[in-house]
């Protein structure tokens, strides 16, 4: 009689509360759940994944190249055929900025994916062993950060070649500082949490406690950085390519052809040569920090759903 009562009580439990039958949410879930709330985040991923897609398929959305000259149709205003206008040489801009998109979301994402991955191996290292391993890497990181990174970018790349190849390899090599010192506070807090001392005293290697337990547990903060990062790098990218030190034409970019616009005449003659490729820098790195505060957000435990 007992037991029938237990099993009746359960059932009118389960009736009143019937989250109590419902499998807790994965981690996973639940950052996905708090990124989708955040009304900015969200609008940045639906702006961002429509300026990836019709840089990816540009061909199909344009019938002319972006290096297609045309003297007769030179600073033509938006029309039917040519939606975004025509530049100086009479070339599509609606066509050039797609292609453009296509350089500088290349060069933001091969730059970010290369100083993360550098940064991150050396926080790890630093943080992991400290003492003098420790002291050693966050000194070399203080005195390059100590150094003003444009200045540093725009000499490297008047000694050097402008070009795609060499923007990335120094945006790399200078692009990990930030990372580095994230990784290393991580791995400062998590070294001693208790997964980690049962991880040492079963005698794991040291390269499998920073690589397969520790490193993924600080995975949240490195998105964020990298998601961050990739609109700053646009940003320099098309600064650089501005003052003529980047993407060289007849390539394009988006900070080469506002560096085409900047003659004054230009600018007051045809109002949408400067105005298209500029409105897309904004957008898209506007996107980028979106979509990083809400990742940032949805990593964050102390922010409640």
């Amino acid at each position: 009689m007992t037991k029938i009562n237990t099993v009746n009580e359960s059932s009118t439990e389960a009736l009143l509360n019937p989250n109590l039958n419902r499998k807790p949410d994965t981690m996973f879930k639940i950052i996905v759940s708090k990124f989708f709330k955040n009304k900015l985040a969200v609008i940045g991923l639906i702006f961002l994944t429509i300026i990836i897609l019709s840089a990816i398929f540009a061909p199909l959305l344009t019938p002319y190249t972006p290096e297609e000259q045309s003297l007769r149709d030179r600073l033509l205003p938006p029309s039917s055929d040519h939606l975004l206008g025509t530049d100086k040489f009479g070339r599509d801009i609606f066509t050039r900025i797609l292609y453009g998109g296509q350089i500088s979301l290349l060069v933001g994402f091969i730059s970010i994916l290369g100083s993360v991955t550098i940064g991150a191996i050396v926080g790890s290292i630093a943080g992991y062993f400290g003492g003098i391993i420790d002291s050693i890497l966050m000194r070399i990181v203080d005195t390059l950060l100590a150094v003003p990174t444009l200045f540093l970018l725009i000499t490297l790349v008047t000694i050097f070649t402008p070009g795609i190849d060499k923007l990335i390899y120094i945006f790399i090599l200078f692009g990990w500082l930030g990372t580095a010192r994230l990784v290393r506070a991580e791995f400062l807090s998590l070294r001693t949490r208790e997964f980690v001392l049962s991880a040492r005293t079963m005698g794991v290697k040291n390269r499998s406690i920073i690589f397969s337990h520790i490193l993924p547990n600080a995975m949240g903060p490195i998105i964020v950085s990298a998601t961050l990062g990739v609109g700053g790098i646009i940003l320099t990218e098309a600064a650089l390519s501005y003052l003529g030190l980047g993407i060289q034409p007849p390539i394009p970019s988006w900070g080469n052809m506002l560096q085409d616009a900047q003659n004054y005449t230009i600018m007051l003659k045809a109002w949408w040569y400067p105005t298209f490729p500029g409105l897309m820098i904004l957008i898209t790195v506007l996107s980028f920090n979106f979509i990083g505060d809400g990742l940032r957000d949805a990593f964050d435990p102390k922010i409640n759903e």
